[in-house]
């Protein structure tokens, strides 16, 4: 819905150079305006999106109305070095078992020596045959730089790089390998707050899957800016169509067809965002006014696992074939909408108003021109009048005070006063003896000073330029509350209950959430079980045990609710 169908002054949006057009397009169909430093003050927006990051004074002198489209720190999950050290320490603190979905990744040149330890080791218990790996700089992306090797002589870099085992068996679609762009919109991280999106894309090699060459990317990689100069791309290939790219919606159709544990699936997808997500919480400062969408990288291998390829920062958002119009500008309105602008941008127009009230100040008068001898109530008029008021005579002013103190003044009322005081009598009196002359001006001067301030407060010759407020931006107080388990395709896929809302609270309590997430997947992988599903299903509705706040599985086309997806075995061990 269009922000001004609800009744709102017109949105700002500011974009950065290289910030996606198809932003621009949907927020200008929303009814946002485009910000222009040339008419708006420095601070008045209420969306800066940029597709790099910002600086550190940007997040400091933000605005309660104000939204940025990054987190700080965000290299810590998105950066392929900084994300394998993070998991090899998660996997450490809290077991291989859990952390499995993410093959070992060893950093060069400093770990060469561990990384050839690992190879010959391989190569010894194998009886001779090496794995193959994958080679992939740390700080590129879209696919540059990647090449596979399975020799260590075929190893060469001049940059620092990371190199983890190849998952050389990957689900095929008519022989094509593909992946899983998911997208993950972080609202918080602490408390930590993570969506998940119900469309995605499924990005596909352009040609046959082989391992007899290594070499030949449009085989083995998946990136769209790879596989868009391949050949195949323009082809009609074998159920996957022309292009690289399917929506989820129709992998979901496809999955229907095979005879495999679908909500096991999604569930072992969302908790593979949540364990990476919850391995880079200490190292990322929470700003409410921030939000981040990453992109996340899932292959999925031939016995159905997912495993975690990568983390995508500043996910592409370009329009290029009809899967991505199709899902990207249904995912920008549901961001927008995520960010719940009805309570937020109260802060913008209420400073909006104060400068159109400054703007109705009138100007200062210019004095009267006087000629030959000037009459007392002339003299002090000029002297000490206000730009809302007319000349009146000495003896006016105290009957115009008591007016003034008996009613308020508002800018509305100007032409009222003024036609009333047009009709007040003018009286010139000449006025000869000083004394008397002194008297009545300090009676006249004492009657102005109990008049309102604001009638005689002169417009500021500066522009001031808005400021951060006194009164700081509260978190706790606006985030206490469990956020919405679904917003548009948005599925909130944390918290998953009670207990790990309470624990994400103030300080993130990372040992009880991955507690948590052990005991679901425990109860979800009994209730998925194949013999057990059988019977389950008749008795969901009256034995299924239901959290006070119902949240949802993510990943099917309609998703349940977890308390449905327990079955009744389950919750009796």
């Amino acid at each position: 819905m269009a922000e001004k169908e609800r009744g709102f002054a017109p949105l700002v949006f500011r974009l950065h150079g290289g910030s996606p057009l198809a932003v621009r397009e949907v927020l200008l169909e929303r009814g946002w305006d485009e910000y222009d430093e040339d008419e708006r003050d420095e601070g008045d927006w209420n969306l800066y999106w940029r597709s790099s990051g910002f600086r550190n004074s940007d997040y400091k002198n933000i605005l309660p109305w104000q939204r940025l489209n990054h987190h700080l720190k965000m290299s810590h999950i998105t950066r392929k070095d900084y994300l394998a050290r993070h998991l090899r320490r998660m996997k450490s603190a809290f077991g291989a078992a859990l952390y499995d979905f993410s093959p070992a990744g060893f950093i060069l040149p400093n770990e060469y020596t561990k990384f050839l330890g690992v190879y010959t080791k391989n190569r010894t218990t194998d009886g001779g045959k090496s794995c193959y790996w994958i080679c992939k700089p740390v700080h590129l992306s879209r696919g540059r730089g990647i090449f596979l090797f399975k020799d260590i002589k075929d190893l060469v870099y001049d940059s620092s790089v990371i190199i983890q085992r190849y998952i050389s068996n990957p689900l095929l679609i008519s022989g094509y390998k593909f992946d899983l762009r998911i997208y993950v919109c972080v609202k918080s991280f602490c408390p930590l707050v993570v969506y998940m999106h119900q469309e995605g894309l499924v990005r596909f090699a352009t040609e046959k899957y082989t391992l007899a060459s290594l070499d030949n990317l449009y085989s083995h990689l998946t990136n769209t800016s790879i596989n868009k100069f391949g050949l195949g791309y323009a082809m009609d290939k074998e159920r996957v169509g022309r292009g690289c790219k399917w929506t989820m919606s129709k992998f979901r159709s496809f999955l229907r067809k095979q005879e495999v544990n679908e909500l096991l699936l999604w569930h072992r997808i969302s908790n593979i965002i949540t364990l990476t997500l919850l391995a880079a919480v200490p190292c990322i400062p929470s700003n409410p006014n921030c939000l981040e969408l990453l992109g996340f990288d899932i292959l999925i291998d031939s016995s159905y696992k997912p495993w975690l390829l990568e983390v995508n920062h500043s996910p592409a958002l370009s329009l290029d074939c009809p899967a991505d119009v199709a899902v990207k500008k249904g995912l920008i309105n549901d961001i927008i909408d995520l960010m719940n602008y009805r309570m937020m941008d109260g802060f913008r127009q209420k400073e909006d108003l104060r400068k159109r009230c400054t703007r109705l100040q009138p100007k200062i008068p210019l004095l009267p021109k006087t000629s030959g001898k000037r009459s007392l109530n002339q003299s002090i008029s000029s002297s000490s009048s206000s730009p809302d008021t007319v000349l009146c005579s000495v003896n006016d002013c105290a009957r115009t005070n008591s007016r003034f103190a008996s009613r308020p003044v508002h800018p509305s009322s100007k032409s009222t006063m003024s036609s009333g005081h047009a009709k007040a009598p003018q009286k010139n009196v000449e006025v000869e003896s000083d004394d008397l002359k002194l008297t009545t001006l300090n009676s006249t001067r004492q009657s102005y000073r109990n008049t309102p301030s604001s009638m005689f407060k002169l417009p500021s010759l500066h522009m001031h330029k808005l400021k951060t407020p006194s009164v700081p931006w509260n978190r706790r107080t606006q985030d206490r509350d469990i956020p919405p388990r679904r917003v548009g395709d948005f599925i909130l896929t944390f918290p998953f209950n009670e207990a790990t809302w309470k624990a994400s609270q103030d300080q993130v309590d990372v040992k009880a959430i991955v507690n948590e997430v052990r005991k679901l997947t425990d109860r979800l992988g009994s209730s998925f079980n194949e013999k057990k599903r059988r019977n389950a299903d008749s008795s969901r509705s009256c034995n299924a045990v239901r959290d006070r706040s119902e949240f949802l599985l993510w990943g099917p086309k309609d998703p349940p609710l977890l308390s449905e997806c327990y079955s009744s075995d389950s919750e009796t061990k």
